[in-house]
């Protein structure tokens, strides 16, 4: 009755999350030190001000007029973002995507065939299997490597190149290593794509979430695919991170490079999004002044997350003989590598002894002996949690 992706997608919790349910069973909650959930992590966007926006957004929806590529002045509004941080992607370029998650389904769909292979970096994220696997297209691993700050294993990226290979996913600030794509990084990546006739997938969600250098007071601008010589680059982005808006699903794809390539690239992605108009038309009316009024609360997020990650920093020192770590770059998450412990015992007995929820490595297929959590969590929880990760029943 059932297809072979619905047998395969089960939906079976795994045996940490089994734990966890186990164990908020039985007494006071468990902190959850890994959601992605911003809005969850005490960011908020200022509920008046949302509501003003979107009062008046609601004014000029009295007939529905669907557009493919998205509204007019919510492209316009996304082209003007990247203008103003040095980077010219005109509005017809961009495509309006509820969120980067079926953005990245459009890209699959768009740039592979049934078997063809997209190369993504490992350490990797969960979701990309379950969005390949819908896609029909095979994932290739390539190495970052965490001796190297986890830097791009160039080498050994073009060494996966396949003749069924299509296109790399490049995620900059990196989920859950923080690391940053250079400007040489990048402008390699360029090279090795043209040379193979290969597209560039940008995932750039958390692009506002930058972290200076530990000499610095204010972060380095994010190098961006889209201002390379790559043949094709799809930029994803959206509200989720920026503007710690999950909810609004509001996300978009910008598509640059060679005139042809894009132009194609646009013609397709098109009749892809015309097929199912996914989103909502209050949220795109809504995107200019979101962009225009939040500003403000932009730049005071980006100052908390960065206040957090100075907190934790400080908060790691004193447990420096129990683990080791790459300082990240950006994102909302560290890597933890644990001296020779091991993660997923670690990671249940912290949720058994501590009541908390955090990764083992091999959930991103990190190398042995890593937790990963994140560090974007209010004050009060950061100094209460941490110092209990290194509680002597935990490992």
């Amino acid at each position: 009755m059932f297809s072979t992706i619905a047998l395969e997608i089960r939906g079976e919790s795994n045996a940490l999350y089994r734990t966890r349910d186990e164990v908020q069973a039985s007494g006071p909650p468990v902190v959850d030190l890994v959601s992605g959930n911003i809005n969850e992590c005490g960011y908020i966007f200022p509920r008046n001000l949302l509501e003003e926006i979107l009062v008046e957004a609601a004014h000029g929806l009295a007939v529905y007029r669907p557009d493919s590529f998205g509204q007019a002045a919510a492209r316009e509004a996304v082209a003007d973002f990247y203008l103003k941080s040095g980077c010219a992607l005109p509005p017809d370029s961009i495509l309006i995507t509820p969120g980067t998650s079926l953005a990245y389904w459009y890209c699959f769909r768009l740039l592979a065939d049934p078997g063809d292979e997209i190369l993504c970096p490992r350490p990797s994220y969960p979701l990309f299997d379950y969005i390949a696997l819908l896609a029909g297209v095979n994932l290739v691993p390539y190495r970052m490597r965490e001796e190297e700050n986890w830097n791009i294993d160039l080498a050994h990226l073009e060494a996966s190149i396949s003749t069924r290979t299509r296109a790399v996913a490049l995620i900059s600030p990196h989920n859950p290593t923080g690391h940053v794509a250079s400007a040489e990084e990048i402008t390699a990546l360029a090279e090795i794509a043209r040379r193979h006739d290969l597209a560039i997938i940008s995932d750039e969600v958390f692009s506002e979430a930058l972290l200076p250098a530990r000499r610095s007071l204010n972060p380095e601008p994010l190098p961006r695919p889209a201002a390379s010589d790559a043949p094709l680059v799809l930029t994803l982005n959206g509200f989720s991170k920026m503007f710690a808006l999950p909810g609004m699903k509001f996300g978009w794809m910008a598509v640059s490079g060679d005139r042809d390539k894009v132009s194609q690239a646009l013609r397709s992605l098109e009749i892809i999004s015309d097929t199912f108009l996914p989103v909502s038309e209050i949220a795109q009316a809504a995107a200019p002044g979101i962009f225009q009024l939040g500003n403000a609360v932009k730049f005071e997020l980006g100052n908390r997350i960065r206040n957090s990650w100075r907190r934790t920093e400080a908060l790691l020192a004193p447990w420096s003989g129990r683990c080791s770590y790459v300082r990240p770059q950006g994102g909302f998450y560290v890597a933890l590598k644990l001296h020779d412990l091991d993660e997923e015992r670690t990671a249940e007995d912290l949720l058994r002894t501590q009541r908390l929820l955090v990764h083992p490595g091999w959930f991103y297929d990190m190398d042995p002996h890593h937790l990963v959590f994140c560090f974007v969590q209010k004050p009060e929880v950061l100094e209460e949690c941490i110092p209990r990760l290194f509680a002597p029943a935990a490992g």
